[in-house]
């Protein structure tokens, strides 16, 4: 008995350590994935940081009492600039301009006598100092944080005499000290979302047909047929191509409805779902559909290339994951990113570009040379990719390879 289980196991151990690719799928991947991911997700956090910490910051300053004016001594250092100067209710609108570096801070005036005088016991308001900004610029996001910080902290240290941002909750119009608008956040929310769930649904969709289309056609001998039809080999490409694109389509097309649906029942809650609608163009739609449209070409051109070399379906689904890493892992940067680059090179990376493209629909940055480049680059290279498997369908060593 022990020697059939032994057996057994050996068996098996010679079948999964003789095949390179078992190895590679159920012992390599699952480490290097978890390895990339978390590496890729630290160095992505660590350059949204440094990005918010190296753009200058204007900070204009009303009303600055002495006592605190030391504080601000080493602002240079952090890429701040201090203004003392007062500002109106048009510079406080202005701030709405997410790519305006600046932040306003009121104090009320002879701030250091109203200190002095002010006792926590009395029940009166305490003096309160106003700090303006916009949550959807990382760059005034970390002055702000580093300003109440310092005041907190200041404020500990003196019992209390002073607030930060006091809301008077009585008002019938309650002053808001962050401008950014509803829209921003929307925006800011959506471009950081969607772009990964509709590329990661549009690739689900291709892997759940292509492999079976090319792949599943060699397993079952049925491709030996199509290639002795009277028709070119490019022919054949391009229509498994096209048609492995057409069915994805309507597969991401279902599932970004459903995410569309979705959305606003994740992020109930406090938040006002309504205030982050849909606020986007007809143009805007036109491109996303269109950078859709060339995702998918390109991801059923690898899928289809990858099917064509793998030897069944099983081993087709292996050969993607490598593919499918790639897709998460550029899926995964708008959550690091301040919008889409503005380096028309960047479009020119399959995958990574429709992403970008995404991202600057739904933040409501889109340019057209960007969009121009990534589409005509994803088209180009399912040309190659249609040449490609063009060649590999009048290849024997490749279409009957055991």
């Amino acid at each position: 008995m022990k020697s059939n289980t032994l057996t057994i196991i050996k068996k098996e151990f010679a079948r999964f350590f003789g095949d390179r690719q078992l190895i590679f799928t159920a012992i390599i991947m699952p480490g290097l994935l978890i390895y990339l991911i978390y590496s890729f997700m630290g160095t992505g956090i660590e350059s949204m940081i440094q990005e918010g910490m190296n753009d200058n910051v204007t900070l204009r300053v009303e009303n600055m009492p002495q006592s605190l004016a030391p504080m601000f001594d080493s602002a240079d250092s952090m890429n701040i600039s201090v203004v003392p100067v007062p500002f109106t209710q048009k510079d406080i609108d202005q701030l709405e301009d997410k790519n305006l570096n600046t932040v306003l801070m009121r104090f009320p005036p002879f701030f250091d006598s109203q200190l002095n005088s002010y006792d926590p016991q009395s029940g009166m308001p305490a003096p309160n100092i106003e700090i303006y900004y916009n949550s959807t610029n990382n760059a005034t996001q970390r002055v702000y944080t580093m300003l109440t910080s310092m005041l907190t902290a200041y404020e500990e240290s003196i019992c209390n005499r002073f607030d930060i941002n006091r809301v008077d909750e009585t008002s019938e119009e309650p002053v808001s000290f962050d401008q950014a608008t509803d829209d921003n956040i929307g925006a800011m929310i959506w471009s950081k979302i969607l772009p990964m769930l509709i590329l990661m649904m549009l690739f689900s969709g291709v892997m759940a047909i292509a492999p079976s289309a090319i792949a599943g056609e060699k397993e079952r001998g049925t491709i030996a047929t199509l290639l002795v039809t009277p028709m070119r080999r490019n022919e054949l490409a391009l229509g498994k191509i096209i048609s492995l694109s057409g069915i994805a389509l309507l597969s991401g097309i279902s599932s970004f409805i459903g995410i569309a649906l979705s959305l606003p029942k994740m992020i109930q809650g406090d938040v006002d779902t309504s205030a982050l609608g849909f606020h986007y163009t007809t143009g805007d739609y036109f491109i996303l559909l269109l950078t859709i449209l060339a995702a998918v070409l390109i991801m059923a051109s690898a899928v289809s290339l990858l099917s064509a070399l793998a030897k069944d379906v099983k081993n087709a689904g292996t050969m993607v994951l490598p593919l499918m890493l790639v897709v998460m892992l550029c899926g995964l940067l708008p959550m690091f990113q301040n919008g889409a680059s503005e380096n028309l090179v960047i479009y020119l990376i399959p995958f990574y570009n429709s992403i970008e493209v995404m991202t600057a629909i739904f933040a409501h940055e889109v340019q057209w040379m960007p969009v121009v480049v990534t589409l005509v680059a994803n088209v180009v290279y399912t040309g190659i990719a249609v040449w490609v498997l063009t060649r590999m369908f009048s290849s024997e060593k490749v279409m009957f390879a055991k």
